[in-house]
């Protein structure tokens, strides 16, 4: 019983540290959005069907969060969730295997809204008061099927699909993509998947 309690102690210790490392993050990332080197990356200015992106999306690749205190660098089988709530807020679940398959799922949850109905591509997310952070849809395909978020600062970007793996043709249509909005191709980073096979 001792053991068991010991086990579930330590995992919520690690779970806090990592959730509290997260929110280091997100206001690291802030500041560098404060002295950007061109300007900050926008939002799709078309509306989105905010029902419609809803659901799960896996992380096909990115330019990750990498601090000391959470990294997702080495993520296999990243998956981004999320649920519309009926407080009308965007419940976020991010789930991947730290460094291998084998590995033990870390999950985040976070909190998400949009603050102007008018641009429904321009999100808050918060994974824990007050630690906040700006979450831009800055494409999504016609179908629903592919996308591409990021910050204001461009430090990171994640590219998302339906579907786990993508052809070659696919894969480097979606990095044509990010690369005109000013990412560097080089710097992004595949997320290997074992999930949807």
């Amino acid at each position: 019983m001792k053991l068991t309690s010991s086990r579930n102690k330590n995992k919520l210790r690690r779970d806090w540290n990592r959730g509290f490392g997260f929110c280091l993050c997100i206001v690291a990332i802030g500041i560098a959005g404060c002295a950007p080197s061109q300007p900050d990356l926008r939002a799709l200015d078309r509306r989105i069907d905010v029902g419609r992106f809803m659901g799960d999306w896996f992380v096909v690749a990115f330019i990750p969060i990498d601090f000391p205190l959470f990294s997702e660098a080495n993520a296999h089988d990243a998956v981004e969730s999320y649920r519309l709530n009926d407080q009308g807020e965007i419940d976020i679940s991010y789930s991947f295997r730290d460094g291998g398959f084998d590995a033990e799922p870390t999950v985040l949850t976070q909190r998400g809204w949009i603050e102007d109905p008018e641009r429904p591509a321009e999100w808050k997310v918060q994974i824990m008061w007050p630690f906040e952070s700006a979450y831009l849809i800055a494409w999504v395909d016609e179908q629903y099927d592919r996308a591409i978020v990021g910050v204001p600062s461009r430090s990171n970007v994640w590219l998302l699909s339906r579907e786990a793996h993508l052809t070659e043709t696919e894969f480097d249509s979606l990095l044509s993509r990010v690369s005109d909005m000013g990412y560097e191709r080089t710097e992004i980073q595949r997320v290997p998947h074992r999930l949807g096979r």
